[in-house]
C-alpha cells in the first residue's frame, strides 16, 4: 500500500478554509470519483474519502490543510500523477484573485 502526505499552509481562517474544502471535495468526487462525507468541528473539519483501491482523508484547520491518502495496489502505480493532480488542484484553489 501507498501513501501521499500532503501539507498546505494557508492564512484563510476557518470559514474560508471550509469553502475551499468544499471546492476540493466537489472536485474529488467529479474528477476522482470519490465518495466524500465532510464532518463540521468548532476548531476543525474533516473532509473523509474513498473509493475502491484508495482512501483517506483532508483536515481542514484554521491556517492547515493535510490530505492523507492510502492508495492500494493498483492505484499505487498511479501515486506520482495522483500526488501531482491534487498538488495543482491546491495550488489552484489556494491561489490568490487575479488583480484587476
Amino acid at each position: 500500500m501507498s501513501h501521499i502526505h500532503i501539507q498546505r499552509p494557508h492564512q484563510l481562517g476557518l470559514a474560508a478554509a471550509r469553502q475551499v474544502a468544499f471546492a476540493w471535495a466537489e472536485k474529488a468526487e467529479e474528477k476522482f470519483d470519490l465518495e466524500c462525507t465532510y464532518a463540521e468541528g468548532e476548531a476543525q473539519d474533516c473532509v473523509t474519502f474513498e473509493r475502491s483501491g484508495v482512501s483517506g482523508e483532508l483536515r481542514v484547520e484554521p491556517d492547515m490543510f493535510t490530505l492523507e491518502m492510502q492508495l492500494g495496489f493498483f492505484a499505487s502505480a498511479f501515486k506520482h500523477k495522483i500526488e501531482s493532480e491534487l498538488n495543482a488542484q491546491f495550488d489552484a484553489l489556494l491561489a490568490p484573485p487575479p488583480r484587476r
